[in-house]
């Protein structure tokens, strides 16, 4: 195997949070992410301009989002076969965090989180079908089940296969995914706000809450082992 194949190697959220040098890091739905507290603007310019000077970028740049009071990095591989964390990653994940630490700014691992909303689908092919017409998202790599915007922005789509109606639930809810170190402080807010715990059969990487009207809302932390939320 060559290097740059062995760095395009796939890896499972447990493997990144266990790699030293990645505490500025969570790995969330979407890939892994970093948000650093720049505090303006041109400080915030100035962080992606020096992340996109690192030799470590190769073929895999990140996904950067700029905002006067900072900026969300996010690392993910798309391709046509794989949507997902590589080998790779943690380099660059490395090498991203020295740049913000050589800059004076500050990550904050607690200030990430992804959304995505799941749909319970009898016919899933056909519902799929116009979900996507309608976005104008595209398929997820190796996932008929999974749509996503092509300019990775919008929350994703998942579509669950029903087996039977259930006209007493409801069909629709959203997925947060949260750093698996706030996931506890963040369904205890929700409770707290008048919310409800309906399942906690799969923690500590997914829970089942409802609000006061019995909507419900799935709260998922990667890097556990065992089943992730939105996935069977």
């Amino acid at each position: 195997m060559t290097e740059a194949q062995n760095k395009s190697e796939p890896i499972r959220p447990k493997q990144f949070h266990e790699t030293a040098g990645l505490a500025d890091w969570r790995v969330l739905g979407e890939g892994a992410c970093a948000y650093f507290r720049t505090g303006s603007f041109p400080m915030g310019a100035q962080l992606v301009q020096a992340i996109s000077e690192l030799t470590a970028l190769g073929d895999g740049a990140p996904d950067v989002d700029l905002r006067p009071e900072g900026v969300t990095v996010r690392l993910i591989a798309v391709t046509e076969d794989y949507y997902g964390l590589t080998e790779h990653h943690l380099e660059l994940a490395r090498q991203i965090s020295a740049v913000a630490r050589a800059l004076g700014v500050p990550a904050d691992p607690a200030a990430v989180q992804t959304v995505q909303v799941t749909v319970d689908a009898l016919a899933g092919p056909e519902v799929v079908a116009f979900w996507r017409a309608l976005l104008g998202y595209r398929d997820r790599a190796n996932s008929p089940e999974d749509l996503i915007d092509p300019q990775r922005r919008g929350a994703p789509f998942y579509f669950q296969q029903m087996d039977e109606p259930r006209p007493q639930r409801n069909r629709l809810h959203v997925d947060v995914w949260v750093p698996y170190d706030q996931a506890e402080a963040r369904i205890a807010a929700a409770l707290a706000a008048g919310g409800r715990l309906l399942n906690d059969a799969d923690a500590p990487s997914n829970w089942v809450l409802a609000d006061p009207e019995g909507n419900e809302a799935c709260v998922g932390a990667a890097g556990w082992t065992g089943p992730e939320p939105g996935r069977p």
